[in-house]
């Protein structure tokens, strides 16, 4: 195997975790140190530093200058590269549904935006309506507010389940 293909393999593996996913998200406009992000989610610190470390071998996450820390310490703070964006990950839609159920876990369901539609479009228009949206994310995402708040968009799109479609109901003895 090449080394080229052992990077690729360890940038998917890298990123076949929700909960890494989740840190370069945390990560993604602010640096945070290696017990910020066990405090963030939960975690012992040195579970922490293996998914932190993973993320920085492959390049997701980089190292910034030193800064004090409690007590007298040097913490390292990371921040995320954005490698990510374009990086195919490993079983992609069930790692992004995963992602966001952890990600929403415990909130008020009320308090989220959602907006769910149907639509019927030719292949060529659902296209079309894929690369807007993917466009529009993309500009908002490339001119964040200094002072703004943060959030996270979770868009899915999927084929409806037509009844005719689905198998007929199977009949049991005495059924008619």
């Amino acid at each position: 195997m090449s080394s080229e293909d052992a990077r690729e393999r360890a940038a998917r593996r890298a990123l076949s975790s929700p909960l890494r996913l989740r840190i370069l998200r945390y990560c993604l406009y602010e640096s945070h140190s290696n017990r910020e992000i066990a405090v963030q989610f939960g975690l012992n610190p040195g579970t922490s530093l293996h998914h932190v470390r993973t993320l920085v071998d492959t390049g997701f996450l980089s190292a910034e200058d030193a800064r004090p820390g409690r007590r007298g310490s040097v913490e390292i703070p990371y921040r995320a590269t954005g490698k990510s964006w374009d990086s195919p990950t490993e079983g992609g839609g069930d790692l992004l549904i995963r992602t966001f159920l952890e990600e929403i876990e415990g909130r008020d369901l009320d308090e989220l935006f959602m907006v769910r539609m149907g639509f019927k479009l030719r292949p060529d228009r659902l296209e079309e309506l894929q690369r807007r949206l993917v466009d529009l994310v993309l500009e908002f995402h490339g001119s964040p507010d200094d002072d703004g708040e943060l959030s996270s968009l979770f868009i899915a799109g999927h084929p409806e389940d037509r009844p005719e479609a689905r198998p007929a109901p199977r009949q049991g003895p005495g059924s008619s």
